[in-house]
Parts: structure tokens; sequence; C-alpha cells
């Protein structure tokens, strides 16, 4: 039995007041309750067609293969990282699939691949592109960018290319942090974004003034061409942000430094504190206040946990919000939807060491309004167990990686604001830390790409009747 059967495959809970018309507008707030959306069905075992081994359960009708786990060789006869985690889908030639990937390495262990091309040959981060059929078949592969640190997430951008995060501030400047690697050992300083074309290796160059924190996904508003940002800070507070590049990046084709970095406040709240329990239909007038040093370089070696909140101290000196652990973001018809992995009211499970105590909020900023709305608080892990990566589907239905501590769920959210299982991660023996990670679906919608993000991680595509349900 799965652990949502109680649910009925479906359940209707908090979410924003009408703002206009879009996906999410105008759900109305709900207990959680047996009925809405059953999805696509409930879950069976299903075999991998690699190699007949059941890693998923998912509905009847669906297949899925397995493929690039780690360790196996890449095209270019590297190895391939673990670690498996963002990721993003681009339109390849003859029909197949371009994937980004990021490998949320940390600590000082060396850059994998060629080391002569790494940004930092002592970090162990970093992305590989593969091109793909769309069942799960490999043309070919490889490192596309290294010398990075913890690439966490990061986003898809409109002009054919991927943005990868590093979570982390690590860097010859700074203490060690809780993984106690060296930092001593790394040549550069690490907290930033890199951009991946998507058709061919990354040039190893950071863009410093979009910010130096423990960045975790980006989203690009092709409107205007800011690029907005969360920070999953772990331990403390965290901020969301826009980037605004000195020059559309649209029309550059890249996304350059020398632009300005701000973090959402609150009009007339300063420091509101959306981390906690939010009232239902709640909507804010937001702002932005600059970031004056968005770069720090640090004197003294100061810990991690201090250098780690340097930039958003800032923001928060000019009363930006606070939120706890943002990490998924995209952007979807001029809204950003976003991630707060331990947002809302505190419940009676047990919650990982960090800053906040509630077990999910997703939140929609409008990008033409400037109003930030909540669509989602989870009133307990039965229900929404701490999201994480997001995507959405060409019906604007929501796909959610959980990150919980039990059963790891592939989660759908629909535009009426039903939840249902989609996928569920059969348990790895030796690897109990695995998770979905890097959810996107290809150009044409026909399969899902995801990741199993662990040290034996790997990278899945499923495909099936997509049509008789809400993706």
């Amino acid at each position: 039995m799965e652990r949502r059967h109680f649910l009925a495959g479906g359940a209707t809970v908090a979410a924003g007041a009408a703002l206009g018309a879009g996906p999410f507008q105008g759900v109305v707030a709900h207990a959680a309750k047996p009925g809405g959306t059953r999805g696509y069905g409930p879950l069976r075992p299903a075999p991998d067609l690699r190699d007949g081994q059941v890693r998923l359960h998912l509905p009847e009708g669906f297949r899925y293969r397995s493929f690039n786990p780690a360790g196996s060789e890449l095209g270019d006869g590297h190895a391939t990282p673990g670690k498996h985690d963002g990721m993003a889908a681009f339109r390849g030639r003859r029909g197949s699939v371009i994937l980004v990937r990021n490998h949320e390495v940390n600590g000082p262990v060396g850059a994998f691949g060629d080391t002569s091309k790494a940004y930092d040959p002592a970090a162990g981060g970093g992305t590989c592109t593969l091109r793909v059929t769309p069942y799960g078949e490999v043309l070919d592969s490889g490192v596309s960018l290294s010398g990075t640190q913890m690439n966490c997430s990061g986003g898809p951008m409109p002009w054919g290319s991927w943005v990868t995060c590093e979570e982390t501030v690590n860097g010859p400047d700074v203490g060690n942090d809780f993984s106690g690697g060296d930092n001593s050992k790394l040549t550069q300083k690490h907290g930033y974004l890199f951009e991946v074309p998507a058709d061919r290796r990354a040039a190893p160059r950071p863009i410093r003034d979009a910010g130096r924190f423990a960045h975790e996904a980006a989203a690009c508003d092709p409107r205007t061409g800011a690029v907005y940002l969360t920070e999953d800070n772990f331990g403390f507070a965290s901020g969301f942000y826009r980037y605004l590049p000195p020059r559309n990046p649209l029309r550059a084709g890249r996304l350059l430094d020398g632009g300005r970095l701000q973090m959402l406040a609150v009009k007339n709240r300063p420091n509101a504190d959306l981390s906690a329990g939010q009232p239902e239909n709640a909507v804010y007038e937001t702002t932005w206040v600059d970031i004056d040093d968005p770069d720090p370089t640090f004197t003294g070696t100061p810990s991690n946990d201090t250098a780690i909140q340097a930039v958003g101290n800032q923001g928060r000196a000019a009363g930006g919000a606070v939120f706890s652990r943002l990490e998924g973001a995209v952007h979807d018809r001029g809204v950003i939807y976003f991630v707060s992995t331990q947002g809302g009211a505190p419940v009676t499970q047990p919650v990982p060491s960090g800053f906040g105590d509630g077990r999910g909020q997703i939140w929609a900023y409008d990008t033409r309004s400037g109003r930030l709305r909540l669509v989602v608080e989870s009133p307990g892990a039965e229900w929404l167990d701490l999201p994480d990566n997001i995507t959405h589907s060409r019906r604007g239905s929501l796909v959610l990686c959980e990150d919980g501590e039990g059963d790891n769920y592939l989660r759908g959210l629909t535009t009426r604001g039903s939840l249902f299982d989609f996928a569920r991660l059969v348990s790895v023996p030796g690897d109990a830390g695995a998770e979905f990670a890097g959810s996107t679906f290809s150009p044409d919608a026909r399969t899902l790409y995801v990741n199993i993000q662990s040290n034996q991680g790997m990278t899945l595509a499923i495909w099936g009747p997509w049509h008789t349900g809400p993706f």
C-alpha cells in the first residue's frame, strides 16, 4: 500500500487568492480530504528496461529505462561522477534530447574529467552533458563543466543554456564546512552561477555579481531577462533573489556578469517571516532591495556559518523577507514557482535539523504585478513531505521531487490544487539517502527525465500515456 493511499490518490489544500488567469489561480483552500484527481492511478512495481531491476513504482502503462549510472564511462572516456542532481532537457538533432546534468559533489576531492579545463582542480562538482533518445538510450556524453562544488540545482535558460548553481561558499578564504574537507586546498572561491551551453563544453566562468551564497535554483523571466534565484541556507534564514544582468541575455545570447543582485522584501513589512505558517489566501505586495557587495572576499578565514550568511545578511539589513530553505524554482507563463522545503507551521513529525519546522511550501511570484502568493503549505508529512526540485508539465501541473525521511516520491500538483503520487523510489540497500532530483520533461513532452541522487546515482527516462492525466 502506498503511504498516501488513504487520500484516494489526491487532496486539495491551501492556496492563494485569484490574481488573474493562469495555473493555480483562484484555488480555494480546503482541508486534505479524499477525492480530487487520482492522477494516473495506483502505483505498481515496474522493472527497469535496462536490467530488469525494480527501481520505481509507477502507474499502469508507464515504462522507464535507467542510464549513465555513477562510475560508468562517458563518451569522452571519463568516469561519470555521483550525486546526480538538477537537470534540464533541450532539443537535439534527429529527435534526440540533450540533457545537461549537475553533480552535487562537495569537498576538495579533485576535479573529474580533464583537470586542465577545470575551474578549480581541487573541486569535485560540475556538469555532464548527454544526448539521448526519448527512451533513455545514450547516443553521446561527456564532461561539460568541472572544478565547481556542490552543483545542486540551477535552471534552463530560454536562449539554450543551463545555469548551474553552487550550493556553497567554500573557498580558501573560508573555514571548513560540515563536510570536513580542507578548504585551504581549494584554489578558487565558490558559491556562484556558471552557464553551460547545451551544445558545447562551458567556459568555467563564474557570474560573480549574481552573488556568492548557497545557490540552489535559477529561473529566467524571458520578458525581462531577469534571473530569479533561490538560496538553500540550510541552518539559517534564506532569501529569494533576482539578478538583473547588464544586458538582456536573450539579446546577448548568454548571461553576462556585471549586473545587479537584489533580494525580495514585503512592502511595509521589513524582514517579513514567510518561513512560518501562513494564513489562507496569503498574498503579499513586494519590492526589491539591493545587495551592495554580492561577491565578498573574506579575511581572517571566518567560519563557514559566518561566510554563508554574508550576502543574505545584507539583504535582511535592508528589510528582505525571510524564508526557510528555498530550493527548486521554475518559470511558467510569467510566474516563478519556488519551493520552501521546510517552510510552514510546525508539525508533530521530526524535521531535519535546519531553519524551519514545517513540511514545505510552494510560492508563486508574479513577475508582472510583483505579487507573491502561497500556492500550497503542507499540513503534514503524510500529505507533502519536504518538496525539493520542481518542474512543470505542458498542461501547467507541477512535478515535485520529495526529500523526506521515509519513502521518496515524485508528486504531481494539478492546477486545481490536487496532489497525487506519480512515482515511488524503491529503497536501495546500502544507499538510504537516495532521492529524486532534477525532473525535467523533454521538449516534446513525451518523456520525463529524472535523477536518482545518491552515491550510486543514475538518470531515468519515463514515458507512457501522459494524455490520460494531469501532466
